[in-house]
């Protein structure tokens, strides 16, 4: 790992330099360098992560697709959201607001007699070699996605925040930060919070979120691809994840899954192996239409929902949906 670890400081340190730190010194904010200096990490996976996404799996989109394009406009949205986050506009926002308060609650209990922790210490020996402390941090953060999943589609509040990601019914390699604001600030500050009690360091946690970002990329591209029978049951592929987004599928209870309380199927972010623990896995070999039931079928009414076409307007919808006014 030391290659890669030299490779991407070298890097961040360029970037930093010929970039970051001029732009700093331009806008009068040479008091936060080092802040800065951080931020050029995340900004660099980012580019890394769009320059795989455009030279990798674009291209497998074009090789097999499941679908045709037909609503390029939703997709142009769709990179908006994804150059937001990948970026790390944000992050950035969230280093302005969120990242102070957390960063004084965390101090303050260590004040108040709460002990340092690190995950990585409790299996001396073995977690001392870099890969394998990153296999057991990426173990816990993935089993916390999973139970964010769940509580996105379970609780209806928040599912009403999440169905913005869900509207999208022309997935592509850009739909996955396709989410509500409000949805990515609760979804960070439990992931935030989860890295501080069990104390990944820094270097790991950009690595774990760079790994999981790319394979959700992946995931929600337009492709016809499954990884095989046992590949299936090792790694989410993208008929895993686009069975969660079909319409009326993904967001019920349906054979065979177990779990008839589950509010859908196949919530796992890199490892289906929470779904086949808790009942929710769906390895059906299927590629249905994607969306939410309510945009396509009418109520009795006759009316279809409007999850809003461009980007102000699908946040301004799910607040109204909060108020129960949409």
């Amino acid at each position: 790992m030391n290659w890669l670890v030299g490779w991407f400081g070298d890097a961040q340190q360029w970037l930093f330099e010929s970039v970051v730190q001029p732009l700093l010194f331009y806008a009068g904010m040479a008091n936060l360098l080092e802040d800065g200096y951080a931020a050029t990490g995340w900004l660099l996976v980012g580019l890394v992560q769009i320059v795989i996404m455009v030279c990798v799996i674009a291209p497998l989109q074009l090789w097999r697709p499941v679908e045709a394009v037909t609503d390029r406009r939703a997709i142009r949205v769709d990179i908006i959201y994804t150059l937001i986050h990948r970026l790390g506009l944000f992050r950035l926002a969230l280093f302005f607001t969120l990242d102070p308060l957390w960063d004084a609650l965390m101090g303050r209990l260590h004040v108040l007699g709460m002990p340092a922790f690190h995950l990585d210490d409790i299996w001396p020996g073995i977690t001392d070699n870099a890969w394998v402390s990153l296999l057991m941090y990426l173990l816990v953060f993935d089993l916390v996605e999973y139970w964010i999943h769940r509580g996105q589609h379970g609780y209806s509040w928040w599912w009403k925040l999440h169905a913005v990601h869900h509207s999208q019914r022309q997935m592509t390699v850009w739909s996955d930060d396709r989410n509500h604001l409000l949805d990515d600030v609760i979804h960070d500050t439990i992931i935030v919070l989860v890295a501080q009690l069990i104390g990944v360091a820094p270097g790991q946690f950009v690595a774990i979120v760079a790994l999981t970002q790319l394979s959700q990329s992946l995931q929600h591209a337009n492709v016809r691809m499954w990884f095989g029978r046992l590949g299936e049951r090792l790694w989410i592929s993208p008929r895993f994840h686009r069975r969660h987004h079909a319409v009326g599928i993904g967001h019920e209870p349906m054979a065979p899954v177990r779990n008839k309380k589950a509010h859908g199927n196949n919530f796992g972010v890199l490892l289906p192996w929470w779904d086949m623990l808790f009942g929710t896995a769906n390895f059906e070999l299927r590629y249905d239409p994607t969306g939410i039931r309510d945009q396509v079928r009418p109520d009795a009414a006759g009316r279809l929902r409007d999850y809003g076409q461009g980007f102000w307007s699908q946040q301004w919808r799910a607040i109204l949906r909060l108020m129960g006014r949409a």
